[in-house]
């Protein structure tokens, strides 16, 4: 493959890695979907089960004075990690972007925003029930495990963790599962555990600062969200390695209990939404009226229907790759 060739495939696994990261970017359709409609995903899923520490310490001699260069080269293209690097700088790219018009979206219109999240964590679930079998003990264990979890977490997450490190930190390594998990995305994760509208305000807040200070403005107050932003990159990346690895491990062992877990986890989740809106509500000395509840249906309905577009379209490309 010459340059050009080359350099007009790895624009196209950026724009890949953008349309990931805008689907993580909302609750409901996963990247794991998109790498998968795109037909990236076992690329992905290779590269990132082929990083391990005795490559990372490969790679990491290319620096040593003295040690050769071709070990070094030799594990990053074991592990990918050129098409690893633009997919990820693609995700990212897209996921500042993304989150930056969500976060308005739901400072201004927080009953549509909140009830088109409900349409696409409704179908999502819809979509993934069809592969679920409840038939063994273990199986309905498993659903109602997931349920209820994610049902009493999903109410007052936020009030309950709270904003802390630690929680910044496990709430990066658990998210980031999702570039493997077709079905379920990071950002529903995030609302789960109640950190979804504070890491989108603080993401902007962390990229409005940088962007000033290149520019020569003096920014009070950077620091802090600088550092919540750091520190969930770092709990992704240690999940990156660490979680997807146990999730795929699930996967393979325990298929039919995992996503038993996971689809009731999605269903249990659907009480976030709604717990936003109420809480938003009252803020402002408001209820639920005719009126809300037909806005918010109607977000959800279109919320429901571009993910089964979306499904549809990864059904059609594992059927023309013969994989159904």
């Amino acid at each position: 493959m010459n340059r050009r060739d080359a350099t007009v495939a790895y624009l196209i696994v950026y724009l890949k890695g953008a349309c990931m990261g805008t689907a993580d970017a909302v609750p409901g359709v996963s990247g794991g979907t998109i790498a998968l409609v795109t037909g990236i995903y076992e690329r992905l899923i290779g590269a990132i089960t082929a990083v391990s520490p005795g490559r990372l310490r490969d790679l990491l001699s290319a620096v040593v004075p003295g040690e050769s260069r071709e070990t070094a080269w030799r594990a990053a293209h074991e592990m990918d990690l050129l098409f690893l690097a633009v997919l990820g700088t693609g995700v990212v790219t897209a996921v500042v972007t993304v989150t930056r018009l969500v976060h308005t979206a739901i400072e201004t219109v927080p009953v549509p925003t909140f009830g088109f999240f409900f349409g696409l964590i409704a179908a999502s679930a819809v979509v993934l029930w069809s592969d679920v079998q409840f038939d063994t003990r273990g199986r309905i264990a498993a659903a109602v495990t997931g349920f209820v979890f994610a049902f009493v977490v999903s109410g007052r997450a936020a009030a309950t963790f709270g904003h802390t490190p630690v929680v910044t930190f496990f709430a990066g390594t658990i998210a980031v599962s999702a570039l493997v998990l077709p079905g379920i995305s990071g950002s529903l994760i995030l609302i789960l555990l109640g950190q979804y509208e504070f890491m989108i305000g603080t993401l902007r807040e962390a990229v409005d600062g940088l962007l000033a200070t290149v520019l020569g403005e003096t920014v009070p107050g950077l620091g802090p969200p600088l550092a919540t932003v750091v520190t969930f990159v770092c709990g992704a990346l240690v999940g990156l390695f660490t979680t997807s690895h146990v999730v795929q491990w699930a996967l393979s062992r325990r298929r039919e209990a995992t996503l038993a877990f996971l689809v009731s986890l999605i269903v249990g989740a659907l009480r976030a939404p709604v717990a936003d809106v109420s809480r938003r509500l009252a803020e402002a000395n408001r209820s639920w009226t005719p009126e809300i509840v037909g806005t918010f249906l109607v977000a959800g309905l279109v919320g429901g229907v571009l993910v089964v577009l979306v499904d549809r379209s990864t059904s059609v490309g594992l059927s023309e790759d013969g994989e159904t």
